[in-house]
């Protein structure tokens, strides 16, 4: 995906005033998880905790706090505006603006020094959302030092996406690097004609080679392995190649059933193959139910598939890690 670390370096350049909002705390059912961060300067964001009314008011009381503050050499500086204390807690409940049309916007106590408040959202229809669970919000003032610490926690957070290889840059590729291009993954478009690899999205990874089939076995542990290339007999040298790996999160082959048949006498017969590596083949990828071949559609529905595999194998590897040390104690 595009980088998000130099996205946040760059709004955090452009905004000297700027306070991070998070989600310290949910209950129930909420908008975005435990740890969800936003930035807010007074003209501008950079992220979101949700959206509705409650990141309405966490955005007006971020505000309400960078009135009082100004940037010096690096670090916010309190200003004191006649009548409010330097010391001491916010009493006094602030009502959140911005509200929209035909709605309300409820007045929430906050709590906190001047660099810090909290607000305590109960998600129901005193402020206009369904939601029905309550989450706490954390808003603090950004100096340098935590500046620093939300850029190395955004690069450290990207070195970690899982990578995605697509093996083939046709039409259905290139679609489906462009919607994987926005997602939190690593992608890999690899190809052996240099022309498909022309008008790919800036974001992936592009590889020219001969033999894409070996590849594979530079893949990191939990990579999702796409084959969709030109060559219906290349295609089955790189899936019988994928799966050997028995790490990959996904293996997944464009074609039909009758294609998914021919392959799977072939492997069994002629590469060696198991009925139990073939039985992890995804072919047609983005599933049959949907009869629209047409490239960003197929795109649209591997990539939910995808990312689907992806959130599995990385849950399946923390329950086995956790296993792990729990058979060690």
């Amino acid at each position: 995906m595009m980088s998000d670390v130099q996205n946040l370096r760059d709004f955090l350049a452009a905004n000297a005033a700027t306070a991070l909002v998070e989600v310290a705390g949910t209950k129930g059912s909420t908008p975005r998880e435990k740890g969800a961060l936003m930035l807010v300067s007074p003209l501008a964001t950079f992220g979101t905790i949700g959206g509705g009314q409650l990141e309405y008011m966490a955005i007006d009381k971020a505000r309400q706090m960078l009135a009082t503050f100004s940037p010096l050499e690096g670090e916010m500086a309190a200003k004191q505006p006649e009548g409010v204390p330097s010391e001491g807690t916010v009493s006094t409940p602030r009502a959140a603006a911005a509200t929209p049309p035909g709605r309300f916007a409820a007045t929430l106590p906050s709590r906190g020094r001047d660099t810090q408040a909290t607000l305590d959202v109960p998600l129901g229809p005193e402020i206009g959302q369904c939601c029905g669970g309550r989450v706490e919000v954390l808003i603090r003032m950004v100096d340098a030092t935590l500046a620093a610490e939300l850029v190395r926690a955004a690069e450290e957070s990207e070195a970690q996406f899982p990578h995605v290889y697509l093996f083939g840059g046709g039409h259905v590729g290139k679609a489906l690097a462009m919607a994987m291009a926005l997602l939190p993954v690593h992608v890999v478009v690899i190809e052996t004609r240099s022309e498909e690899l022309e008008g790919m999205p800036e974001a992936v990874e592009k590889k020219l080679t001969p033999m894409p089939e070996e590849m594979i076995r530079e893949a990191p542990a939990g990579t999702a392995i796409v084959v969709l290339t030109h060559d219906h007999a290349l295609d089955f040298l790189i899936v019988a190649e994928a799966l050997k790996r028995n790490d990959a999160a996904y293996v997944g082959m464009i074609g039909s059933k009758t294609k998914k048949a021919t392959f799977k006498t072939w492997f069994v017969k002629n590469a060696g193959g198991s009925e139990a590596e073939f039985s992890r083949l995804v072919s047609p990828i983005g599933g049959d139910q949907v009869k629209d071949k047409r490239p960003a559609v197929i795109a649209a529905l591997a990539s939910a598939e995808i990312m689907t595999a992806l959130a599995l194998y990385a849950s399946n590897a923390k329950k086995g890690a956790a296993d792990l040390v729990t058979a060690r104690r």
